[in-house]
């Protein structure tokens, strides 16, 4: 069974493009439609219980997926298939990266383009989904500006504290009735898992030594990024000043051109941070981004319908998914659009791309090749 679990998602791993919302329907083809290992409803339930927590949404549904098949041994196979493929291809690209001439950069500065396509279409997306009051879209604006003027992680902290605050004694939404489908045996928080999820978050504020000051903020980040992956990048910004702006789109870059998980941004970034032992660095890095989110489902996943249903822990929810639509906007300007965006025929690609994006929806591919044959059309054409 585990190995069925490993080989179904390495597949899925390897082919996988588009980012979390493209995941999770080949998600829903493969194991609802083809397979037939849960159904619609169980997994309606799992993708709301992923966009409820922090962490990488399509690797939380993945690892749920293999929960549900066969414990936790294959949530475990489940992520491991799912994930290997890019982790392997991005410890490459960031142990190959002074290796390169001035073309792969020539193609990351095209792909740095392709990123600002790809975040603002996630930030409009997600703005339409949680941005559904005028109180929403005013914490969403408030969100963002304080992001912009003060880009710290302290910011962010504080900023998630105050929505789960104000969406708790504040009544944003009108919610409906929920379903009571599970019955009370199947209804219990893991306390084991959330305890654990819990002493590795304190754990990470204790400084412990210059090592583990350069790997803690991977494991704040997955245990407070809501979003996924678009917004894990201006947390791992603010957490781990070591790297440059350059090292960070690049890794931002290449985790947009490669199948599978977008947090695997966090391989490039481990490799990065320990150039004597790269491999080691990727591996620690890439765990602890994962294991909070995984840890949560752990904890939730039998209990989601019933917490769900409690109106000031949806209000919460709601909440903080419009903050998080702030911090996406925040990271778009800042560093995406700046680093990226330098020519107005830069502005108007950009722009005509988001619009073809939106309105034709082509393949995603489609987009990546352009991007990458403008890139190369710059280092050729150096006049444009």
């Amino acid at each position: 069974m585990l190995i069925a679990i490993f080989r179904q998602f390495f597949l899925l791993g390897c082919m996988s493009f588009g980012g979390p919302a493209a995941h999770l329907g080949y998600f829903k083809r493969h194991f609802v439609d083809s397979l037939n290992w849960l159904t619609n409803t169980r997994y309606a339930q799992l993708i709301s219980l992923s966009q409820a927590l922090p962490g990488p949404g399509s690797s939380q549904v993945s690892f749920a997926i293999g929960v549900e098949r066969a414990g936790v041994l294959g949530g475990i196979a489940a992520f491991v298939g799912f994930t290997l493929p890019s982790f392997l291809i991005m410890v490459l690209l960031a142990v190959s990266a002074h290796q390169f001439d001035a073309v792969y950069f020539a193609i990351i500065a095209g792909l740095k383009l392709f990123a600002v396509v790809i975040v603002a279409d996630a930030t409009l997306s997600m703005a339409k989904s949680f941005c559904t009051s005028a109180a929403l879209k005013l914490l969403a604006i408030m969100s963002t500006l304080a992001l912009v003027l003060f880009p710290m992680m302290g910011t962010q902290i504080a900023i998630l504290i105050t929505a789960a605050t104000v969406g708790a004694i504040w009544p944003l939404l009108k919610l409906g009735t929920v379903a009571e489908d599970v019955s009370s045996k199947n209804s219990n928080i893991n306390w084991i898992a959330l305890g654990l999820f819990a002493l590795l978050l304190g754990v990470s504020f204790i400084p412990l030594g210059h090592e583990f000051a350069l790997f803690t903020p991977f494991y704040q980040a997955g245990a407070m990024v809501f979003g996924g992956g678009h917004v894990v990048l201006p947390v791992l910004q603010a957490g781990v000043p070591a790297l440059s702006d350059d090292q960070f789109l690049s890794a931002y870059a290449s985790a947009q051109a490669v199948p599978g998980p977008m947090f695997t941004i966090a391989t490039y970034l481990g490799a990065q941070l320990t150039t004597e032992q790269p491999l080691v660095g990727a591996l620690i890095a890439t765990l602890l981004i994962f294991m909070p989110g995984f840890l949560l489902i752990l904890a939730f996943q039998k209990s989601w319908i019933n917490l769900a249903s409690k109106p000031r822990f949806a209000n919460s929810i709601a909440a903080l998914n419009a903050a998080v639509v702030g911090f996406l906007a925040a990271a778009l300007y800042s560093p995406i659009w700046t680093s990226a965006v330098h020519s107005l025929w830069q502005v108007a690609l950009v722009i005509i791309t988001f619009a073809w994006l939106r309105f034709k929806k082509p393949p995603i591919w489609w987009l990546l090749a352009l991007f990458i044959a403008v890139g190369l059309l710059q280092h050729y054409l150096p006049s444009l």
